[in-house]
Protein backbone atom coordinates (compact mmCIF):
# COMPACT_ATOMS: atom_id res chain seq x y z
CA UNK A 1 0.00 0.00 0.00
CA UNK A 2 1.48 3.34 -0.93
CA UNK A 3 2.65 5.33 2.12
CA UNK A 4 2.48 2.28 4.48
CA UNK A 5 5.39 0.84 6.57
CA UNK A 6 7.86 -1.07 4.54
CA UNK A 7 8.02 -4.79 5.43
CA UNK A 8 11.48 -6.21 6.19
CA UNK A 9 12.84 -8.25 3.38
CA UNK A 10 14.42 -11.67 3.99
CA UNK A 11 17.74 -12.23 2.34
CA UNK A 12 17.92 -15.98 2.99
CA UNK A 13 20.92 -15.70 5.37
CA UNK A 14 20.77 -17.48 8.79
CA UNK A 15 20.50 -15.31 11.94
CA UNK A 16 23.49 -15.36 14.32
CA UNK A 17 21.04 -15.57 17.27
CA UNK A 18 20.07 -19.11 16.35
CA UNK A 19 23.64 -20.23 15.75
CA UNK A 20 25.72 -21.70 18.65
CA UNK A 21 29.37 -22.32 18.51
CA UNK A 22 30.69 -25.81 19.14
CA UNK A 23 32.05 -24.75 22.59
CA UNK A 24 28.66 -23.40 23.64
CA UNK A 25 26.98 -26.59 22.47
CA UNK A 26 29.39 -28.66 24.58
CA UNK A 27 28.78 -26.49 27.65
CA UNK A 28 25.03 -26.81 27.23
CA UNK A 29 25.29 -30.58 26.83
CA UNK A 30 27.51 -30.89 29.91
CA UNK A 31 25.06 -28.80 31.96
CA UNK A 32 22.23 -31.13 31.04
CA UNK A 33 24.36 -34.19 31.83
CA UNK A 34 25.33 -32.80 35.25
CA UNK A 35 21.73 -31.94 36.07
CA UNK A 36 20.70 -35.46 35.11
CA UNK A 37 23.46 -36.97 37.29
CA UNK A 38 22.47 -34.74 40.21
CA UNK A 39 18.81 -35.66 39.87
CA UNK A 40 19.74 -39.33 39.65
CA UNK A 41 21.90 -39.02 42.75
CA UNK A 42 19.08 -37.38 44.71
CA UNK A 43 16.66 -40.12 43.69
CA UNK A 44 19.17 -42.87 44.50
CA UNK A 45 19.97 -41.35 47.92
CA UNK A 46 16.29 -40.96 48.71
CA UNK A 47 15.71 -44.62 47.89
CA UNK A 48 18.75 -45.55 50.01
CA UNK A 49 17.37 -43.60 52.99
CA UNK A 50 14.24 -45.74 52.85
CA UNK A 51 16.11 -49.06 53.22
CA UNK A 52 15.33 -51.51 56.00
CA UNK A 53 16.73 -50.89 59.47
CA UNK A 54 20.05 -52.48 60.42
CA UNK A 55 20.81 -53.82 63.91
CA UNK A 56 23.75 -51.46 64.49
CA UNK A 57 21.72 -48.50 63.30
CA UNK A 58 18.86 -49.27 65.69
CA UNK A 59 21.32 -49.66 68.54
CA UNK A 60 22.89 -46.29 67.78
CA UNK A 61 19.47 -44.62 67.58
CA UNK A 62 18.37 -46.39 70.81
CA UNK A 63 15.31 -47.86 69.12
CA UNK A 64 13.74 -51.29 69.13
CA UNK A 65 12.65 -52.74 65.80
CA UNK A 66 9.00 -52.75 66.86
CA UNK A 67 9.22 -49.05 67.83
CA UNK A 68 11.12 -47.87 64.74
CA UNK A 69 9.27 -46.35 61.72
CA UNK A 70 8.11 -49.22 59.52
CA UNK A 71 7.20 -47.72 56.12
CA UNK A 72 9.74 -46.68 53.47
CA UNK A 73 8.63 -43.05 53.59
CA UNK A 74 8.79 -42.99 57.42
CA UNK A 75 12.30 -44.50 57.38
CA UNK A 76 13.36 -41.92 54.77
CA UNK A 77 11.97 -39.04 56.84
CA UNK A 78 13.61 -40.35 60.04
CA UNK A 79 17.04 -40.72 58.44
CA UNK A 80 16.73 -37.37 56.65
CA UNK A 81 15.97 -35.58 59.93
CA UNK A 82 19.07 -37.17 61.48
CA UNK A 83 21.20 -35.19 59.01
CA UNK A 84 20.17 -31.98 60.83
CA UNK A 85 19.94 -33.44 64.35
CA UNK A 86 23.60 -33.14 65.35
CA UNK A 87 23.18 -30.01 67.48
CA UNK A 88 19.94 -31.29 69.04
CA UNK A 89 21.56 -34.29 70.73
CA UNK A 90 23.48 -34.50 74.03
CA UNK A 91 27.17 -33.70 74.00
CA UNK A 92 28.15 -37.35 74.51
CA UNK A 93 26.56 -40.64 73.39
CA UNK A 94 26.92 -41.96 76.98
CA UNK A 95 26.42 -39.33 79.66
CA UNK A 96 27.50 -41.51 82.60
CA UNK A 97 30.45 -43.88 82.99
CA UNK A 98 29.70 -47.61 83.27
CA UNK A 99 28.17 -48.51 86.65
CA UNK A 100 30.21 -50.24 89.30
CA UNK A 101 29.65 -54.01 89.36
CA UNK A 102 27.83 -55.49 92.37
CA UNK A 103 28.25 -55.40 95.28
CA UNK A 104 30.09 -52.07 94.94
CA UNK A 105 27.51 -50.22 92.85
CA UNK A 106 23.97 -49.20 93.79
CA UNK A 107 21.29 -51.26 91.99
CA UNK A 108 19.09 -48.24 91.16
CA UNK A 109 19.71 -44.77 89.75
CA UNK A 110 17.78 -41.74 91.03
CA UNK A 111 17.86 -38.75 88.67
CA UNK A 112 16.99 -35.46 90.38
CA UNK A 113 16.14 -32.15 88.79
CA UNK A 114 17.55 -29.04 90.45
CA UNK A 115 15.39 -25.95 89.95
CA UNK A 116 12.03 -25.94 91.74
CA UNK A 117 12.71 -29.41 93.18
CA UNK A 118 15.86 -29.09 95.33
CA UNK A 119 16.31 -25.32 95.23
CA UNK A 120 14.49 -22.19 94.20
CA UNK A 121 15.94 -18.89 93.04
CA UNK A 122 14.47 -15.41 93.45
CA UNK A 123 15.59 -11.97 92.32
CA UNK A 124 14.94 -8.51 93.70
CA UNK A 125 16.54 -5.14 93.14
CA UNK A 126 17.97 -4.97 96.64
CA UNK A 127 19.75 -8.37 96.82
CA UNK A 128 19.88 -9.58 93.20
CA UNK A 129 19.69 -13.36 92.74
CA UNK A 130 19.29 -15.47 95.88
CA UNK A 131 19.05 -19.27 96.04
CA UNK A 132 17.22 -21.15 98.80
CA UNK A 133 17.68 -24.82 99.68
CA UNK A 134 14.53 -26.91 100.14
CA UNK A 135 13.73 -27.98 103.71
CA UNK A 136 14.99 -31.49 104.45
CA UNK A 137 17.29 -31.60 101.41
CA UNK A 138 20.42 -32.50 103.38
CA UNK A 139 18.67 -35.42 105.06
CA UNK A 140 17.07 -36.50 101.77
CA UNK A 141 20.40 -36.74 99.92
CA UNK A 142 22.28 -38.38 102.78
CA UNK A 143 19.60 -40.95 103.49
CA UNK A 144 18.42 -41.89 100.02
CA UNK A 145 21.99 -42.25 98.68
CA UNK A 146 22.20 -45.52 100.64
CA UNK A 147 19.81 -47.08 98.14
CA UNK A 148 20.44 -45.13 94.93
CA UNK A 149 23.14 -43.82 92.68
CA UNK A 150 22.12 -40.16 92.86
CA UNK A 151 22.44 -38.09 89.67
CA UNK A 152 21.69 -34.37 89.47
CA UNK A 153 20.37 -33.58 85.98
CA UNK A 154 19.56 -29.92 85.45
CA UNK A 155 18.69 -27.81 82.43
CA UNK A 156 21.04 -25.10 83.70
CA UNK A 157 24.46 -24.79 82.05
CA UNK A 158 27.37 -26.16 84.04
CA UNK A 159 28.98 -22.79 84.86
CA UNK A 160 25.88 -21.64 86.79
CA UNK A 161 24.72 -24.95 88.29
CA UNK A 162 28.00 -26.58 89.32
CA UNK A 163 28.76 -24.17 92.20
CA UNK A 164 25.25 -24.77 93.57
CA UNK A 165 25.55 -28.56 93.37
CA UNK A 166 28.97 -28.39 95.04
CA UNK A 167 27.40 -26.65 98.02
CA UNK A 168 24.65 -29.29 98.28
CA UNK A 169 27.27 -32.05 98.70
CA UNK A 170 30.46 -30.39 99.89
CA UNK A 171 32.54 -33.57 100.24
CA UNK A 172 31.06 -35.52 97.29
CA UNK A 173 29.61 -38.19 99.59
CA UNK A 174 26.05 -38.45 98.29
CA UNK A 175 25.80 -37.15 94.70
CA UNK A 176 27.44 -39.61 92.30
CA UNK A 177 27.19 -37.66 89.03
CA UNK A 178 26.19 -34.24 87.71
CA UNK A 179 24.62 -33.55 84.33
CA UNK A 180 23.89 -30.11 82.94
CA UNK A 181 22.32 -28.38 79.93
CA UNK A 182 24.97 -29.97 77.72
CA UNK A 183 23.44 -33.38 78.39
CA UNK A 184 19.90 -32.47 77.30
CA UNK A 185 18.22 -32.76 73.91
CA UNK A 186 16.34 -30.13 71.95
CA UNK A 187 13.02 -31.37 70.56
CA UNK A 188 10.91 -28.91 68.62
CA UNK A 189 12.72 -26.08 70.35
CA UNK A 190 12.20 -27.30 73.92
CA UNK A 191 14.48 -29.15 76.34
CA UNK A 192 14.17 -32.88 77.01
CA UNK A 193 16.21 -35.18 79.25
CA UNK A 194 16.64 -38.36 77.23
CA UNK A 195 17.33 -41.16 79.71
CA UNK A 196 18.46 -43.49 76.93
CA UNK A 197 21.77 -41.60 76.93
CA UNK A 198 22.44 -42.31 80.62
CA UNK A 199 24.21 -45.63 79.97
CA UNK A 200 21.94 -47.27 82.55
CA UNK A 201 19.27 -49.98 82.50
CA UNK A 202 16.03 -47.97 82.34
CA UNK A 203 14.21 -50.63 84.36
CA UNK A 204 16.33 -49.43 87.31
CA UNK A 205 16.04 -45.64 86.76
CA UNK A 206 13.68 -43.23 88.56
CA UNK A 207 13.43 -39.53 87.74
CA UNK A 208 12.09 -36.84 90.06
CA UNK A 209 11.19 -33.69 88.15
CA UNK A 210 8.75 -30.79 88.22
CA UNK A 211 8.45 -30.30 84.42
CA UNK A 212 6.56 -33.07 82.56
CA UNK A 213 7.96 -31.86 79.23
CA UNK A 214 11.51 -32.53 80.41
CA UNK A 215 10.79 -36.26 80.80
CA UNK A 216 8.31 -36.69 77.96
CA UNK A 217 10.55 -39.22 76.19
CA UNK A 218 10.41 -41.66 79.13
CA UNK A 219 7.34 -40.70 81.21
CA UNK A 220 7.14 -44.25 82.57
CA UNK A 221 10.34 -43.59 84.54
CA UNK A 222 9.23 -40.27 86.03
CA UNK A 223 7.59 -38.97 89.18
CA UNK A 224 6.31 -35.43 88.66
CA UNK A 225 6.24 -33.41 91.89
CA UNK A 226 4.74 -29.95 92.45
CA UNK A 227 7.17 -27.07 92.18
CA UNK A 228 8.63 -25.76 95.41
CA UNK A 229 8.10 -22.00 95.65
CA UNK A 230 10.18 -21.34 98.76
CA UNK A 231 7.80 -22.37 101.55
CA UNK A 232 10.05 -22.86 104.65
CA UNK A 233 7.58 -25.39 106.10
CA UNK A 234 7.49 -27.59 103.00
CA UNK A 235 7.73 -31.36 103.53
CA UNK A 236 7.21 -32.51 99.94
CA UNK A 237 10.73 -33.84 99.49
CA UNK A 238 10.80 -35.70 102.79
CA UNK A 239 7.34 -37.17 102.13
CA UNK A 240 8.52 -39.07 99.05
CA UNK A 241 11.35 -40.84 100.93
CA UNK A 242 9.25 -43.84 102.14
CA UNK A 243 8.23 -44.67 98.56
CA UNK A 244 11.79 -44.48 97.22
CA UNK A 245 13.04 -46.33 100.28
CA UNK A 246 10.63 -49.22 99.74
CA UNK A 247 11.88 -49.71 96.17
CA UNK A 248 15.46 -49.77 97.43
CA UNK A 249 14.53 -52.35 100.09
CA UNK A 250 12.28 -54.69 98.09
CA UNK A 251 14.37 -54.38 94.89
CA UNK A 252 11.77 -54.92 92.12
CA UNK A 253 13.02 -56.17 88.76
CA UNK A 254 11.45 -53.20 86.93
CA UNK A 255 10.44 -49.92 88.56
CA UNK A 256 8.34 -48.68 85.62
CA UNK A 257 5.15 -50.67 86.29
CA UNK A 258 5.26 -49.46 89.90
CA UNK A 259 5.62 -45.83 88.84
CA UNK A 260 2.84 -46.16 86.30
CA UNK A 261 0.52 -47.44 89.05
CA UNK A 262 0.94 -44.05 90.77
CA UNK A 263 0.62 -41.99 87.58
CA UNK A 264 -1.46 -38.86 88.13
CA UNK A 265 -1.57 -39.37 91.90
CA UNK A 266 0.23 -37.87 94.87
CA UNK A 267 2.90 -40.53 95.35
CA UNK A 268 3.61 -39.67 98.99
CA UNK A 269 -0.05 -39.82 100.07
CA UNK A 270 -0.98 -42.90 98.03
CA UNK A 271 2.04 -44.86 99.19
CA UNK A 272 1.43 -43.89 102.83
CA UNK A 273 -2.08 -45.37 102.49
CA UNK A 274 -0.74 -48.60 101.02
CA UNK A 275 1.95 -48.94 103.69
CA UNK A 276 -0.64 -48.33 106.43
CA UNK A 277 -2.88 -51.03 104.92
CA UNK A 278 0.03 -53.48 104.75
CA UNK A 279 0.93 -52.70 108.36
CA UNK A 280 -2.64 -53.30 109.48
CA UNK A 281 -2.74 -56.67 107.71
CA UNK A 282 0.58 -57.62 109.27
CA UNK A 283 -0.70 -56.74 112.75
CA UNK A 284 -3.92 -58.70 112.28
CA UNK A 285 -2.03 -61.77 111.10
CA UNK A 286 0.25 -61.73 114.12
CA UNK A 287 -2.54 -61.01 116.55
CA UNK A 288 -4.07 -64.32 115.53
CA UNK A 289 -0.79 -66.05 116.45
CA UNK A 290 0.88 -64.12 119.23
CA UNK A 291 0.21 -61.25 121.59
CA UNK A 292 2.60 -58.73 120.07
CA UNK A 293 3.56 -58.36 116.39
CA UNK A 294 7.24 -57.93 115.51
CA UNK A 295 8.30 -55.14 113.14
CA UNK A 296 7.64 -55.72 109.45
CA UNK A 297 10.44 -56.41 107.00
CA UNK A 298 10.17 -52.83 105.75
CA UNK A 299 10.43 -51.47 109.30
CA UNK A 300 13.49 -53.62 110.03
CA UNK A 301 15.27 -52.40 106.89
CA UNK A 302 14.22 -48.83 107.60
CA UNK A 303 15.78 -49.07 111.06
CA UNK A 304 19.02 -50.34 109.52
CA UNK A 305 19.05 -47.48 107.01
CA UNK A 306 18.43 -44.93 109.75
CA UNK A 307 21.34 -46.37 111.71
CA UNK A 308 23.58 -46.16 108.63
CA UNK A 309 22.55 -42.53 108.12
CA UNK A 310 23.44 -41.67 111.73
CA UNK A 311 26.82 -43.38 111.42
CA UNK A 312 27.64 -41.41 108.26
CA UNK A 313 26.66 -38.13 109.88
CA UNK A 314 28.80 -38.95 112.92
CA UNK A 315 31.76 -39.68 110.64
CA UNK A 316 31.33 -36.31 108.89
CA UNK A 317 31.18 -34.48 112.21
CA UNK A 318 34.17 -36.29 113.71
CA UNK A 319 36.36 -35.82 110.62
CA UNK A 320 35.22 -32.39 109.50
CA UNK A 321 38.64 -30.78 110.07
CA UNK A 322 40.50 -33.48 108.13
CA UNK A 323 37.94 -33.43 105.30
CA UNK A 324 38.24 -29.66 105.03
CA UNK A 325 42.04 -30.01 104.85
CA UNK A 326 41.76 -32.60 102.07
CA UNK A 327 39.29 -30.42 100.19
CA UNK A 328 41.64 -27.43 100.47
CA UNK A 329 44.59 -29.52 99.25
CA UNK A 330 42.56 -30.72 96.26
CA UNK A 331 41.52 -27.17 95.38
CA UNK A 332 45.13 -25.96 95.66
CA UNK A 333 46.33 -28.81 93.46
CA UNK A 334 43.71 -27.98 90.83
CA UNK A 335 44.61 -24.27 91.01
CA UNK A 336 48.29 -25.12 90.52
CA UNK A 337 47.44 -26.87 87.26
CA UNK A 338 45.78 -23.77 85.79
CA UNK A 339 48.21 -21.88 83.48
CA UNK A 340 48.96 -18.34 84.65
CA UNK A 341 49.83 -17.01 81.20
CA UNK A 342 49.64 -17.84 77.51
CA UNK A 343 53.06 -19.49 77.40
CA UNK A 344 52.23 -21.92 80.19
CA UNK A 345 48.98 -22.79 78.40
CA UNK A 346 50.96 -23.54 75.20
CA UNK A 347 53.41 -25.68 77.20
CA UNK A 348 50.51 -27.68 78.68
CA UNK A 349 49.00 -28.28 75.26
CA UNK A 350 52.34 -29.46 73.93
CA UNK A 351 52.80 -31.80 76.91
CA UNK A 352 55.63 -29.93 78.58
CA UNK A 353 55.38 -30.23 82.40
CA UNK A 354 54.75 -27.08 84.37
CA UNK A 355 57.76 -25.95 86.45
CA UNK A 356 56.78 -24.96 90.02
CA UNK A 357 57.22 -21.31 90.87
CA UNK A 358 59.55 -22.11 93.78
CA UNK A 359 61.85 -24.38 91.74
CA UNK A 360 65.49 -23.25 92.00
CA UNK A 361 67.24 -26.01 90.05
CA UNK A 362 69.74 -24.79 87.47
CA UNK A 363 69.45 -25.90 83.82
CA UNK A 364 70.70 -29.43 83.36
CA UNK A 365 70.45 -30.24 87.08
CA UNK A 366 67.44 -32.30 88.20
CA UNK A 367 65.39 -30.67 90.92
CA UNK A 368 65.47 -32.31 94.34
CA UNK A 369 62.10 -34.02 94.99
CA UNK A 370 60.14 -32.84 97.97
CA UNK A 371 60.25 -35.04 101.04
CA UNK A 372 56.91 -36.83 101.41
CA UNK A 373 54.97 -36.04 104.54
CA UNK A 374 54.75 -38.75 107.12
CA UNK A 375 51.38 -37.52 108.37
CA UNK A 376 48.51 -39.64 107.01
CA UNK A 377 46.04 -37.66 104.93
CA UNK A 378 43.33 -40.26 104.46
CA UNK A 379 40.63 -40.07 107.15
CA UNK A 380 39.98 -43.27 109.03
CA UNK A 381 36.35 -44.29 109.31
Amino acid sequence: MPGGPEEPKRTGARSSKDTLSSAEKRRKLMSRVMLAILAGGVVAHTLYLGREWEADELKEKRLRLEDAPATRWARTAERFSDLFDYFNKPAFPELLPPPFPPPHGKPYTLVLSLDDLLITSTWDRQHGWRTAKRPGLDYFLAYISQFYEVVIFTSQPSWTADPIVSKLDRYNFFISHRLYREGTRSLNGSIAKDLSYLNRDLSKVIVLDTHPEHVRLQPENAIILPKWKGDPNDKGLIAVIPFLESIGIYKPADVRPILQAFEGKDVAIEYAKKEAEAKARHVEEWKAKTKGPPPTYLEQKRKEAQHQYQEEQKYLRDNKEQLEKLLEQEQQAMAAMVPSNLWEAIDQISGKPKVPANATATPGTPATPATPSTTPTTPTA
